[in-house]
């Protein structure tokens, strides 16, 4: 059987879950997409009133913690409303309320409808990585990098599962990156494990 290097301190997680908002101007154009209606700096445009949608009513809801939003995500899905988003956030949910398979099921199916849905990856990591699959975890981890490159939490949680899984020198690159893309303070937590990561080395000769 092999070892699994030991948590520096308690302190150490993976970092945690992520929702899906609602698709902002800064995202579409991120991803190469054009934003039709961008309005000219400067100029104050009243828009009609509209009703939200059920996906937007349940990720409001979801912000503040009502119950309730499970059963309008659900609605969204039903009316094909940002389906991949809707159970995507549904699975957190879930998962949230300790209903682990019914948890992947979400984050599996919102993959079916997108499978390069950043945070249904990301999200599917984590559960990996609380079940002790790190095999399965990296790869999902390894995914976002390819579609969220940015993304700091990624190569923390990436670098987590390759220093349980001995890779030192891999996650000691994914601790760097992560390091690279967060304030120094931040940073902080990376140290601290590649610490860890270097005692057991020394330990081991």
């Amino acid at each position: 059987m092999g070892k699994l290097v030991p948590f520096p301190s308690q302190s150490t997680i993976k970092l945690g879950y992520k929702r899906v908002g609602v698709r902002r101007q800064a995202d579409l154009e991120r991803h190469g997409q054009l934003n039709l209606f961008a309005e000219p700096k400067g100029q104050v445009v009243e828009l009609p009133r509209r009703r939200m949608s059920a996906f937007e009513e349940a990720l409001l809801l979801d912000e503040h913690g009502d119950p309730s939003s499970g059963d309008l995500y659900r609605q969204a899905i039903a009316e094909g409303d940002c389906i991949a988003e809707a159970y995507c956030n549904l699975g957190i949910l879930e998962s949230e309320a300790g209903n682990r398979p019914q948890a992947f099921d979400c984050f599996t199916l919102s993959l079916a409808n997108d499978p390069r849905h950043f945070e249904s990856h990301y999200n599917l990591g984590n559960l990996y990585l609380d079940e002790g699959d790190f095999r399965l975890a990296k790869l999902h981890y390894e995914i976002c990098t390819v579609v969220e490159p940015d993304f700091p939490d990624t190569y923390f949680n990436l670098g987590l599962v390759l220093v349980m899984s001995e890779e030192r020198d891999h996650a000691i690159h994914a601790l760097e990156r992560y390091k690279d893309l967060v304030p120094d303070h931040e940073g902080e937590k990376a140290d601290e494990l590649m610490a860890s990561l270097d005692q057991t080395t020394q330990a081991e000769q």
